[in-house]
């Protein structure tokens, strides 16, 4: 059984979602939620927040919820769509397991604002390591 603990060893080891800001708030089976306040590292040129570091939020999410299993799982492709510029306060990614069988797992994640405003989409779909028996 995975349990919180192996969620929180499995975040601690990101060292790069740590260095971004990402903070593990919740995760169970097949979900996860992170939180990322904006800070003057996340923002681009144009004084918003970079779509690399929105990227790095909902990757986390997904990486916490696809491994949630406690079986292996690494991403084979990842889609983001911005939907409105975030500025400031904090951004919050919500990791769902769409789809889920031996091989293959397919989850969504939403990233919103303080006001609960969508700021982007993300889908991704993992490739699940079969433990060896």
């Amino acid at each position: 059984m995975y349990t919180p603990e192996d969620s929180a060893r499995f975040f601690s080891a990101d060292a790069f979602a740590r260095e971004m800001g990402v903070e593990l708030v919740m995760v169970a089976p097949g979900r996860a939620r992170v939180k990322m306040e904006v800070g003057e590292r996340h923002l681009n040129s144009h004084g918003t927040v970079h779509g690399g570091a929105l990227f790095t939020l909902a990757d986390t999410a997904f990486a916490l919820a696809s491994n949630s299993h406690g079986v292996l799982a690494a991403a084979i492709n990842a889609h983001i769509s911005y939907m409105k510029a975030a500025l400031r306060g904090t951004l919050t990614a919500d990791a769902e397991e769409f789809a889920l069988n031996p091989k293959l797992a397919s989850y969504t994640v939403q990233i919103t604002d303080d006001d609960g405003e969508r700021i982007a989409i993300f889908q991704g779909m993992v490739y699940r390591k079969t433990p060896r028996q």
